[in-house]
Formats: C-alpha cells, structure tokens, sequence
C-alpha cells in the first residue's frame, strides 16, 4: 500500500489492489446489465447483492486516513458482505417470517447490518445522513415514551427490526430498487462515456461554440458543465472535471479567481437536473411519482435550460462590468475537430434517446443499448484508429469509475431507505405533514416557503438526492394536500435540495472550486449566490407556471411560459449585476428587479 507517514493514501495505487478493483468493477457492471437484460428475480436477492458489490468500494478500496480505520473497514467489510449474502440466499425462508425476525441471531445479525450500513453512510457521505438515521431509529424504538401526536404506540423490537432488514421496508425498500435496476446501469452509462474521446468531444463542442464570446471561457464553463452533467449527474464530480481545464484558462485570461470558481460552481450545480441521464434523483422521483422516467426526462427540460440560461445571463452581465474578453482564436478547435470528435458524445445519447422515446422500452434497457454503443466507440481514437491496449485501459477506467459511484449512490439511498421505512412504520411523516400544514395555516406559499428553507438547510450536509428524499417524504405529502400537483412539488423540493451546494454556509461545490482555483471560499460563495440568485426564484414560476413542467402536453403554454422567465431571469440579472452607467442607477436597478419578479411570478389571465 502507498503510505505517507504511516497514513494510507489510496488503496488503488497499488498494482495488485488496483487489478482486484478493476475485477470488482467488473463483476459489478457484468451483474447489473444481467439484471438489465434477463428479467425478474425477487428483490430480497437482487438488493442485498446491491449493497454486497458495493460495500468494498467504501470500505476497502476507499482512500482511508489511518490503519485503524483500514482494518476497521476489512472488518466492516466482512459483516456487511456476509450479512447480505444472508438474506439473499434465505430470501425463501425469510419471506415466511413475513418481517419478524426469529431467534438472537437474526437479531444480532439486523443489528449488524444497520450498524454496517450507518458506518458505510458516514464514510461515503460524511455524518449527517448517519446521525438523521440514528435519530430516525431512536424514534422508532422509543417513540412511544414521547407524549401526544407525536408518540407512536410502539413496536416488538423483533418486527421494527426485521422490517427494516429482512423484509422490503428500509435497507431493501423500493429507494434501494431504484440504485439496482435504473441507477446503477445509468452510472455505468456515464462511466463507459468518459473513459473514452467523450471528455475532449464536450470540451471541444463548449469551447468552438461559446470560446469566441464575450468572457469566453466562462460561457465555455458553462456549456461544458451542462454537456458534461448530462453523463454523469454530479456537482462534485462536474466541478472537478471540468473545472480541471477551464478554470486554469480562466485565470490565465485575467479572469479574478473567485469569479472563475463561481462560475465554475454555479454551471457544475445544474448538471443534476439535466436530462437525459441526470442525478439519481430522477431516477427516485420517477419511482416515488410511479410515473414513467421519460415524463421526468420531459418535465425538466425547460428548466434545465432556464438553469443554464440563467447562469448564462449572469455571466455575460458580469463580464460587461469586468470586461472579460474573448478566447483567443489560436485557442478554439476548429469545426473539423469538433464534428470529428461529436460522434463519441452524440452516438450513446442518440441510441439512449431513440431507445427511450422511439421504442417504448425501459430506461434500463435504454442505457443497455447505449453502453454497447459507447464501448464500441472505446475501441477507437478520435481519427477511428483501433486502440486495443488503450481498450483495455479505457475499461479498466470505468469499471472503477462505475463502481465508486454506483456505490456511493448505494451509501445514501440504502441509508435513506432506513430513514423512510421508520417513516413508514411510525407515521411520523403524516404527523410532521399534519404540524406543516398547521404551521403554514394552510396557506401554501408558507408552506413552499417552509419546504424551501428545509432543503437548503438540510442540503448544506447531505448529497442532493438524500436531501430530497428526506424533505419530499414528510414535506411532498403537505404540499399535494395544499393543493400543488406532484410533479411540480417534487420538481420544486429536488430543484431547492440541488441549490444547497451553492448556499453558504455549508457548500460543497463552491468549497472544491474554491480550492482548485486557489481562491477564498467565502468570496467565490458571495459571487456564486450573485451569479446564481436567480435560480433560487425558478422553482416559484413552475408553482405559478405549471405549463412550464409539461411541455409535449401544452406547447403553446410552455412556450409562453419559458419566454417568459427567460426575460424575467434576464431583468433579475441586469438589476443585480449594474454594469453600464445606466444600469448603475439605484431606481432604475429597482425597476428592472420589479420588473424581472413580476413577470416571474404573476399569471397571465
């Protein structure tokens, strides 16, 4: 193992580790697409192998800080694996047991893999979802000690831990079938994509279409954040891949660095909500709604494009002020290199579209066939040359990008799974429901504005589709009953869960920006919410302009309604930025922000 003053750094390094992990990887995809392609088998097999694949991407082939925690994950490892494979190879006689658990063993076996589970969450995602979890068992176990509504009659702890273990009401719910059947395959989708030509094809595509504008290589940030999020579905990993090239271009054109890492961190946020792969989120919102992914793939269309539309405008409006200049030309590829490059980008999400939409068949039977056409396309160079030996590395590449982020997907849906099925046993969600609305006193914008604040505040320490989950379980229910129709509430709390990685003070994206470009942390906060605080209002106009999520539905309505917060957004932008001498002027900055909100928010009669 590489060690730096007897601390690990990263398993992976290692020739041998690294080969294993390759294998793992492997097994991992190879199980999935099975899964993918041959059909049914019960979920109380296909999940806990799930989570068996995925327990040593945390626990072992992670980067750890000290030896006790190596050997500490080994061991966790061990039980993890070895409690999982239990329950699929029992999964008949479990099912007769019909969520109780019979005997101490089984009982110290439950109790084992949650502790495992809770263990893998801190790891993979830090402590905040861990401690909600913790927090969510206390309840269940000793809630009926709590006077009035919120107490709960209490529970054998022999069936409020074998629901949430051996039967499909918390590790192996329906948020874990989600990250089996739909998440996992879309990650190795995106995997498989950037091993190959497809990094250079959407920098190259960003950088000849917007290189030539004013600020440039910010709007080249911009484009290539939304290109590069419709793979892979991540603020961290967007920032970190694309932020790698365009924020050292941005600084070396005299760009101030916190404007760079702002940039680079607004654009990177959007990737979650862009279509066609998106985050996991989408994939648990299709689940959670019972509607068809594609509807959720339609619904937010439009508002991924007013997302970077809007960061877009903000930009343009800042570099008025700083007079950020064009990329130069010796800089841009040309159009030859760019439609000699598209092919690796455009093939695998017109195979995933047409499949998709043209075919009628499923999400996962979609990113099958587009998986085979991006490995195809990995046998190649950008000239179409065959590249045997750069195959082989190019696999092994995603095979270990697939698994470390399909199982930290794993990590927060499996530990957000405990936290609903608590929900689900307790009703806790119907009485938090219950105090929402009377909170609100049944006025739906204190709700929304309720819903809001909880999102960020919650999305500031967990990932955003944790944040989701746990916000549209007890808050989803009070904004139907107040009268929004579904999608647009959980469109309205997943967009709110996704802008927390930008709101202070607790923000990840800007965090990792801020330190690639070397710049403070609390200044590239304050220029991204600047550059950013449009999109915070976006999510008010799908509530007052619902056309907006249904644009196949009502075209026409869509489309006004689109128009129209494109210019609102504009308004807002001009307001807050100043610029010109004219804007500058305090009354007029404020009639352009009224201005900006009231065709956001007003309806057309």
């Amino acid at each position: 193992m590489t060690t730096t003053n007897g601390f690990l750094v990263d398993p992976l390094n290692h020739p041998l580790v690294r080969r294993v992990a390759v294998v793992w990887g492997l097994i991992g995809a190879g199980y999935h697409l099975y899964l993918v392609s041959s059909g049914l088998l019960p979920n109380l097999i296909t999940r806990p192998l799930h989570l068996l694949l995925a327990l040593p991407w945390v626990f072992l082939f992670a980067t750890t800080t000290s030896r006790t925690a190596r050997w500490s994950g080994w061991i966790a490892a061990a039980i993890g694996m070895a409690g999982s494979l239990w329950v699929a190879l029992d999964r008949d006689t479990l099912v007769d047991q019909y969520g109780a658990l019979n005997g101490p063993l089984q009982t110290v076996i439950s109790i084992a893999l949650i502790l495992v589970v809770l263990e893998m969450g801190r790891r993979a995602i830090k402590w905040i979802l861990p401690a909600v979890a913790l927090v969510a068992l206390a309840y269940g176990l000793f809630g009926n000690l709590l006077p009035g509504r919120f107490g709960h009659p209490g529970f054998p702890l022999e069936s409020f831990l074998g629901t949430l273990t051996i039967a499909e009401g918390g590790l192996w719910g329906p948020l874990t079938g989600i990250s089996v059947d739909v998440v996992a395959v879309f990650v190795l989708l995106g995997a498989v994509i950037g091993a190959g030509e497809a990094g250079q094809a959407f920098m190259a595509i960003a950088t000849w279409s917007a290189g030539g504008l004013r600020a440039g290589a910010a709007k080249v940030a911009v484009v290539a954040s939304a290109l590069f999020g419709s793979i892979s579905g991540s603020a961290s990993a967007n920032v970190a891949s694309t932020g790698a090239i365009t924020l050292p271009t941005m600084k070396r054109l005299g760009y101030p660095a916190s404007l760079a890492a702002a940039v680079e961190a607004v654009a990177s946020t959007g990737g979650q909500i862009m279509p066609p792969l998106m985050g996991a989120g989408a994939f648990v919102m299709a689940e959670l709604l019972t509607r068809p992914y594609t509807d959720i793939v339609v619904a937010a269309t439009l508002p991924a494009i007013l997302f970077f539309a809007a960061v877009w405008i903000g930009v343009d409006r800042q570099a008025a002020r700083a007079g950020l200049a064009p990329m130069p030309a010796d800089e841009r590829p040309t159009g030859r290199t760019v439609l000699r490059l598209l092919p690796f980008f455009a093939l695998p999400f017109g195979v995933l579209l047409a499949v998709l939409f043209g075919s009628g068949r499923t999400p996962q039977l979609a990113a099958g066939a587009a998986i085979a056409t991006a490995v195809v396309l990995l046998l190649v160079d950008e000239r179409l040359r065959p590249v045997p030996r750069l195959f082989v590395n190019r696999i092994a590449r995603a095979a270990i990008d697939a698994g470390r982020q399909t199982a930290g997907i794993a990590a927060i849906i499996v530990c957000a799974g405990l936290i609903v099925g608590v929900l689900n046993q307790t009703g806790l969600g119907v009485k938090v429901t219950s105090a929402m609305i009377a909170l609100s006193g049944g006025q739906l914008w204190a709700a929304l504005l309720l819903t809001a604040l909880a999102c960020l505040i919650l999305g500031m320490e967990v990932p955003t589709t944790a944040a989701y989950v746990i916000c549209v379980a007890v808050a989803g229910p009070a904004l139907i009953e107040l009268g929004l129709p579904p999608l647009v509430a959980h469109l309205f709390v997943f967009w709110y869960a996704l802008l927390s990685t930008i709101t202070p003070p607790v923000c990840g994206t800007v965090f990792i920006a801020a330190g690639m470009a070397d710049a403070p942390w609390l200044a590239v906060a304050g220029r991204a919410l600047k550059l950013g605080l449009g999109l915070y209002l976006v999510p008010i106009a799908f509530v007052v302009q619902p056309a907006l999520l249904d644009p196949l539905g009502q075209p026409f309505e869509a489309t006004v309604a689109f128009l129209r917060i494109g210019a609102a957004l504009w308004l807002v932008s001009a307001a807050l930025a100043g610029g010109e001498d004219a804007l500058a002027r305090s009354w007029l900055r404020l009639t352009l922000l009224i201005s900006g909100l009231a065709l956001l928010l007003v309806r057309l009669v």
